[in-house]
């Protein structure tokens, strides 16, 4: 805290102006998304592992948190700490002001703040681009603390007029700074993104002064939550939506905006058709794409899983969550133990863990020539969808010494769907009309 109140000493606004938001039906554009560890030198067994530790360590502390919070916190609070941000999986490249400066950033479906690091800077992490320097922008102004945007935020603050933000991620990362006005373009960097520039102005961001926590080789976050700081709410039309190519493949994922993110009926490849879910609100949580589960099938075979163990609690916590920004799913404890019977059940070898890789489903392989292994489909069963991953989507082979692992983990914090699973489907997000949609595509041609 002594750090925030430093922030608001040493702060010296630009004078304020009104937020506008673009809502312009004809706003759209294609990105490039990069996964973070792409272009390193790591084997598959350690980019394998790098992913899981990253997703691990995002649970255990959202547990860990929950634990201590809960005797001295409401519930709705405690929820709202639960379940934020990540430290995402994807970068973008953007650009900020006027003339535009570009930088790459984590793009996260799990929160909604788009910010970046800013000069002058009291206390901020390493980032491959300079800090954003608000006096080098003719677009640059600050909000007043009446914008509507500056309510918002979960703990908006005041000084001079001027609304100043905290942001807290449930990784122990966090930004403090000004919330901000600023042109925003998209697209036409000749990095592999969309050679149409789209200028959106007037973009609300957060211009940090203050952060903590692991950027990833990144200059910021852009939130893409439902909440109405994100940028799919700030410019609209509200939908998006990405392809993830295989975990390892050397192409790109992509993202789609606005008028870009359109899903064709049926999948031209397969005939497949395009299925859609309505979201669920939780009133605790409403930035987040929660999803109404109502059971998991192995095959053909229907696990015996209460739906209860999927339902929203009343205190908020619980539910299901689909989300970019985490690695492998996350099944809650009771749901995961039946996954885990059912695999039993269908692969005729012995069980056993891989500490190298942190799974604790895994399987010898390959199998030895006398025994035949058929690895199910996986199926989640949602309100009117059923969303069907192959078993290169939810098992991994793992470790030199070779085992068939489930990319699956428990937790008791209710249950999220990782990127891992959603390869090669094209997902698109229908905020403004609340219900995510998906189509199985080959996301390395599309």
């Amino acid at each position: 805290m002594a750090s925030f109140v430093l922030l608001l000493i040493l702060l010296s606004p630009p004078m304020s102006l009104p937020v506008a938001h673009c809502n312009d039906d004809s706003v759209g554009f294609q990105l490039k998304l990069t996964h973070v560890d792409a272009g390193t030198s790591y084997t598959k067994l350690q980019l394998l592992s790098r992913a899981i530790a990253r997703s691990k360590a995002r649970v255990a502390a959202l547990q860990s948190v929950a634990a201590l919070a809960a005797p001295v916190v409401d519930p709705i609070t405690a929820a709202r700490i639960l379940v934020t941000a990540s430290s995402g999986e994807f970068l973008v490249d953007l650009a900020i002001g006027t003339p535009p400066r570009y930088y790459t950033a984590i793009i996260d479906t799990g929160s909604d703040l788009i910010w970046t690091q800013c000069a002058p800077c009291l206390l901020c992490v390493d980032q491959p681009t300079p800090y954003f320097n608000a006096r080098n922008s003719t677009t640059y102004r600050a909000l007043p603390c009446r914008s509507p945007l500056c309510a918002a935020l979960s703990y908006p603050a005041c000084y001079q007029k001027v609304c100043v933000y905290q942001y807290y991620y449930g990784d122990t990362a966090s930004t403090a700074g000004v919330l901000a006005n600023e042109t925003f373009t998209f697209g036409g960097t000749g990095t592999g993104n969309s050679t149409t520039k789209v200028r959106a102005p007037n973009v609300a961001f957060g211009c940090g002064s203050i952060n903590a926590g692991d950027l990833a080789s990144s200059s910021g976050m852009v939130g893409f939550g439902r909440g109405p700081l994100s940028l799919v709410s700030q410019l609209g039309p509200s939908r998006f939506s990405y392809c993830l190519t295989s975990y390892l493949s050397p192409t790109p994922s992509r993202l789609y905006f606005g008028v870009f993110a359109n899903l064709n009926s049926t999948n031209t490849s397969s005939g497949t058709p395009v299925q859609s879910t309505p979201f669920v609100l939780n009133q605790a949580l409403p930035n987040m794409y929660f999803l109404s589960l109502k059971g998991i099938s192995l095959g053909t075979k229907r696990l015996p899983i209460d739906p209860l163990l999927f339902a929203i609690n009343d205190d908020g916590t619980g539910g299901v969550i689909i989300d970019s920004g985490t690695s492998i799913t996350w099944l809650q404890q009771d749901a995961y133990e039946a996954v885990r019977q059912g695999l039993l059940s269908s692969i005729p070898l012995p069980a056993t863990n891989d500490t190298d890789i942190g799974l604790d489903t895994c399987f010898p392989w390959p199998p030895p020539p006398n025994v035949t292994v058929t690895v199910p489909d996986f199926v989640f069963h949602f309100d009117s969808a059923n969303m069907t991953v192959p078993p290169e989507n939810y098992m991994v082979i793992a470790s030199t010494t070779g085992y068939l692992c489930l990319a699956m983990a428990p937790t008791g914090v209710g249950t999220i769907i990782g990127n891992y699973q959603q390869q090669n489907l094209h997902i698109l997000y229908d905020v403004a009309n609340s219900f995510l949609s998906f189509v199985p595509s080959p996301c390395n041609i599309i």
